[in-house]
């Protein structure tokens, strides 16, 4: 139709297509504003609210209280062991002193030297003692630290089971709760869909058409961006069977709309061609012409032919020749190219 309008119309037709996009994005900016504050009308859904709180803090204090006690106990039995080493290596060592000693004592068999051997008998078993009190702390602490893994591994254990639980119930709840935010965001978006559709029929080509294709930009985004994307799955079956309902559904309104056009077309085509004529406005014409195709029937046609004046499949006259000068000329034109004189549109039916 862009070819059949005036320049300043086109360049004006241009900038209230720009009106009706500017219009569709912020109506597509407010949608998404209210969409995206639809969660917030639920509450916001932990994993501890399907928990029994005081037994799962029990169990938590209980996990706490043994990691703490395990590494309580394992820097005291790295002290104890650290302790053990030095007591070892003081024993080897007086062993070694004492051996000696005692070696040296066989082959001098002083007997003044009983009490010495006392004492450091004594001594060496002082160094036993220390070791052995070492070890002990040691193998005390390993069985700290074993009861506390313990405890918290059976802790661990249940508080897991009762987080398997809850999460189950969670899952459960979560599915609901996304049914009743995509059921939200339907409410909104079908009245949005059905008023673009009653736009869409009766005031499309109206003074204010901009901004009808502006709410019905807006409705489509809502549709197609803010509702189909969230479509409950169920393993897909809801996606599939709804998509399979909205294309037999669409597909039935194209093939009765193409049933309707062409049952139009063939009455009027059996209409004559003055009142065809009369009926055709000036720019549907032009339109149909700037395509290659006849303005009364829609069906191509050879416009280059020099030969072709009447239309071959229904009868319209598509050319004819200006009275003042005799020039071959449309027969859609109000003027004729060549004179500039009046189309009288006299044709021959």
């Amino acid at each position: 139709m862009s070819k059949s309008l005036r320049l300043s119309e086109k360049w004006f037709h241009r900038g209230l297509w720009l009106v009706a996009i500017v219009f569709a994005g912020f109506l597509i900016g407010l949608g998404a504003t209210v969409v995206d504050d639809l969660p917030k009308v639920e509450k916001q859904l932990e994993l501890n609210d399907f928990m029994d709180k005081t037994a799962a803090d029990v169990l938590r204090n209980t996990i706490k209280a043994s990691d703490e006690a395990v590494k309580e106990a394992a820097g005291v039995m790295e002290q104890s062991r650290l302790k053990r080493n030095v007591a070892r290596s003081d024993l080897e060592a007086a062993s070694e002193t004492f051996n000696n000693w005692l070696a040296t004592r066989r082959v001098t068999q002083r007997a003044d030297q009983d009490a010495e051997l006392i004492a450091r008998t004594q001594a060496l078993d002082a160094l036993k003692s220390k070791e052995r009190a070492a070890v002990a702390t040691i193998e005390s602490q390993q069985q700290m630290i074993l009861n506390a893994q313990q405890a918290a591994d059976k802790a661990r254990s249940f508080l897991s089971e009762q987080e398997l639980v809850a999460q189950k119930k969670l899952d459960s709840e979560l599915n609901r709760l996304e049914l009743r935010v995509f059921l939200y965001r339907l409410a909104l978006t079908l009245p949005l869909l059905a008023i673009a559709g009653w736009l869409f029929v009766k005031k499309r080509k109206g003074t204010y058409w901009p901004f009808v294709w502006g709410f019905i930009f807006f409705a489509l985004f809502a549709f197609f961006v803010e509702l189909v994307p969230y479509l409950p799955s169920y393993g897909g079956y809801v996606r599939y069977v709804v998509g399979i309902i909205v294309t037999v559904l669409v597909g039935r309104q194209i093939i009765v709309s193409l049933n309707r056009y062409l049952e139009k077309q063939k009455l009027t085509e059996q209409l004559p061609v003055v009142q065809r004529r009369e009926e055709m406005s000036y720019d549907t014409a032009l339109t149909r012409l700037s395509k290659a195709v006849c303005p009364g029937c829609e069906r191509a046609v050879d416009l280059k032919n020099p030969d072709i004046d009447f239309c071959p499949h229904c009868g319209i006259g598509l050319f004819d020749h200006c009275q003042p000068c005799n020039a071959r000329k449309s027969a859609f034109s109000k003027f004729c190219h060549a004179c500039g004189a009046t189309a009288t549109n006299k044709i021959a039916v």
